[in-house]
């Protein structure tokens, strides 16, 4: 008699909205087509490290659609081939990836559907290598990975940040402030650029254009002069001066990835006010950004996602990713994905689009 294939899920990096979308359709697709079993593994690669799992029903799985954050839980930090651990004030980092595949074998898991962005889909890709068959879902709110042109969560997140723009615009435009939207971007600035032009910035400073503070009191003036006595400013985190570096918030050090940006827009808000002798305010939109349920199109994106990865679980075509290319989902070799990221390019269609609207990216 055939054994019913085993699969489980884990969800890594940062929330974003649609992740439950993606792990209901996996989830429902491989029990109703297939007959698969489905265990949940918990709060990320911590789970995987010390066996934290639990199945995965059907009514489990129902209802969570419009859901945003994840039913798993996930964590940034947890890497099996670096893992932390507390030895009283101090840390020290530990190789448990051959532990996290025992654990994998026990349970006997024919793949591991991994939804996650560049830095845990990396960590797939070595476990993949190890003994662990996995299929990756392009997950993050940043839209920067490669080997797709779209991932669930961007568009949730621009839609967010446009409103938060819409909102602040009637205040910059009572009070003849200028403000200053900081969205996140930390290596590219797609959030940053789609919302920008949506919510009408008048500047919008990207990682991949240094930005100059001449440019942008500039900009300000000229407006003044147009009788423009206010202006909105839309800043990626990762945006930098030129010949200058980005604004570091803090460092943690157990993660792979442990700068975290922030405070670009309060830097700027300073600068301005002193050049321009100009009112000016920072709205730092942050976690905002991730939470609530997804958009309709990221349902959708998160649903046709998830199904597919379950048909490439059937074909076995373990070590790749499901990706979106035109119209099409294509399967992508995990080894193209980690060859950077995804950033946007400086003669993109769009910044010509907004540079021919009169928007200045501070250049």
């Amino acid at each position: 008699m055939k054994k019913n294939k085993r699969i489980a899920i884990l969800t890594g990096g940062g929330d974003c909205p649609g992740i439950n979308a993606v792990i209901r359709a996996v989830a429902k697709k491989a029990i109703l087509e297939y007959g698969m079993e489905i265990i949940g593994i918990e709060d990320g690669y911590h789970g995987l490290v010390n066996n934290k799992h639990r199945k995965l029903h059907y009514n489990d799985v129902s209802g969570i659609l419009t859901l945003g954050g994840t039913i798993l839980g996930t964590s940034k930090i947890a890497n099996p081939y670096r893992y932390a651990v507390e030895k009283g004030k101090n840390l020290e980092f530990y190789d448990m990836s051959k532990q996290s595949v025992r654990n994998a074998k026990r349970l006997g898991i024919d793949c591991l559907v991994v939804i996650g962005g560049d830095g845990t889909l990396g960590i797939a890709s070595r476990l993949n290598k190890d003994g662990i068959p996995a299929i990756c879902v392009p997950k993050t709110i940043d839209n920067d990975l490669m080997g797709t042109d779209v991932t669930f969560g961007f568009d949730s997140a621009v839609a967010v940040a446009t409103e938060g723009i819409d909102r602040i615009h009637t205040t910059a435009q009572s009070h003849n402030r200028v403000m200053i939207i900081e969205v996140m971007g930390h290596r590219a600035g797609w959030i940053a650029l789609h919302s920008g032009i949506a919510g009408g910035g008048d500047i919008i400073l990207l990682p991949e254009i240094p930005y100059k503070i001449e440019s942008i009191v500039g900009k300000i003036r000229e407006r003044i002069k147009r009788g423009k006595k206010f202006s909105i400013i839309v800043v990626a985190e990762g945006a930098k001066p030129k010949g200058g570096d980005v604004v570091v918030q803090r460092i943690v050090r157990e993660s792979a990835d442990p700068v975290r940006l922030g405070g670009v827009g309060f830097v700027l808000c300073g600068q301005i006010e002193k050049a321009a002798g100009i009112e000016a305010r920072t709205v730092v939109m942050g976690y905002l950004l991730r939470g609530g349920s997804p958009t309709a199109f990221d349902r959708v994106l998160a649903t046709s996602l998830g199904t597919k990865a379950v048909e490439m679980i059937e074909n076995k075509r373990f070590g790749y990713m499901v990706g979106v290319r035109g119209n099409k989902l294509v399967e992508v070799p995990l080894s193209d994905v980690a060859k950077g990221s995804r950033i946007v390019p400086v003669n993109h269609p769009l910044i010509a689009c907004a540079r021919s609207v009169g928007t200045c990216f501070g250049d």
